[in-house]
């Protein structure tokens, strides 16, 4: 009677691990965002951060910006180090250094990954990745306010692209 008890087979745990889960088909990889953050965004955000015409533009950049502290917020749980520089243009830059360097301390490989059912918890590449767009529709905003004061941004966009 042990010996069939042996040889059965033991039943494997209900419970998930995190690393084993699926990959959430909705969520990019890790690396693309911190790409269009770093490149696309930076490059977009910087020609058109430097056409400042009037309250309303300066106002969106304002938001823009803290958009990009808001996606570094969701990526990592500490603050910058140190107080954001005044001037909007290199505020912008800190802000996305900052996001960025959030980014790349997070782990690829369980980046974007469902977390386990029995933590109860949601996964924080869902919040992280729906800052981005935030950061995106915040971008697209400014580039509609620009547009329509000055004309010759789109050829200047399309140069940095």
């Amino acid at each position: 009677m042990n010996s069939t008890l042996a040889t059965e087979a033991t039943p494997h745990s209900l419970l998930e691990t995190w690393g084993k889960n699926e990959r959430m088909r909705h969520v990019p990889a890790i690396t693309w965002i911190v790409d269009k953050l770093d490149h696309d965004l930076r490059r977009r955000i910087n020609v058109l951060a430097s056409s400042n015409a009037n309250e309303a533009i300066d106002t969106e950049v304002k938001a823009v910006c803290k958009s990009i502290d808001r996606l570094a917020d969701a990526a990592k749980y500490s603050r910058a180090g140190g107080q954001a520089p005044s001037e909007i243009a290199t505020r912008i830059d800190h802000a996305i250094t900052h996001a960025v360097a959030s980014l790349n301390s997070l782990d690829p490989n369980l980046f974007g990954r469902r977390y386990p059912f029995q933590s109860f918890e949601r996964s924080k590449s869902e919040a992280i990745y729906g800052a981005l767009l935030v950061v995106i529709d915040r971008v697209h905003r400014l580039t509609q306010m620009v547009r329509a004061i000055d004309k010759s941004v789109d050829e200047r966009l399309s140069e940095v692209a």
